[in-house]
């Protein structure tokens, strides 16, 4: 059965944007972008918020810009032809091969669970993020942690009421400073 990955990038004492939201702070270096490029390869499915559908929106036609480098090319047109689900109740309409909840997420995620394939289903956004988490839904956490500390802003670990214990699988630090890690959830 497929994994629910809830991935995202954080700042080191724990927030995926600043109070402003700005999360430039976490623009990837080439060694990294080709990390993240690799695990995208492994995602057959991909869920998010509408939050993160507009910031993510951008990839949805950038292979057309002549200035991207190959694996950005590369993210692009996977990117566009990876299926996405948005939730969303302010939308009306989503681009490219996306398409719009039409039930909760417990319904969608067991959806894309029992759907042909091998590859992991991501999700990402903290607030969709949480409801998954507080469902039990997500079985791995993967963490860019970026070396910048930010004191306030949207933060990245769900917020609920209960304890979650982990087990590290696998970290790698990149000469930028950014440690990655799988965590996977103890059942």
């Amino acid at each position: 059965m497929r994994r629910v990955v809830y991935w995202m990038g954080t700042s080191l004492d724990g927030f995926i944007s600043d109070v402003d939201g700005d999360h430039s702070w976490g623009a990837p270096d080439a060694e990294l972008f080709a990390y993240v490029l690799d695990e995208l390869r492994h995602l057959d499915a991909f869920l998010l918020g509408r939050k993160l559908y507009e910031t993510m929106v951008y990839w949805e036609d950038a292979d057309q810009q002549p200035d991207l480098s190959d694996d950005e090319r590369e993210w692009a047109v996977r990117w566009q032809q990876l299926p996405k689900v948005v939730f969303s109740t302010s939308l009306s309409s989503v681009r490219g091969n996306t398409r719009l909840a039409t039930g909760s997420l417990t319904d969608e995620i067991e959806r894309l669970r029992t759907a042909p394939g091998t590859g992991d289903i991501g999700i990402g956004g903290p607030e969709l993020a949480a409801q998954a988490a507080e469902l039990g839904l997500i079985d791995e956490y993967r963490t860019r942690v970026h070396p910048v500390l930010l004191g306030a802003g949207m933060p990245y670990f769900p917020q609920h009421q209960r304890r979650v214990e982990l087990r590290l699988d696998e970290s790698r630090t990149f000469p930028s400073g950014v440690v990655c890690s799988r965590y996977s959830v103890v059942r």
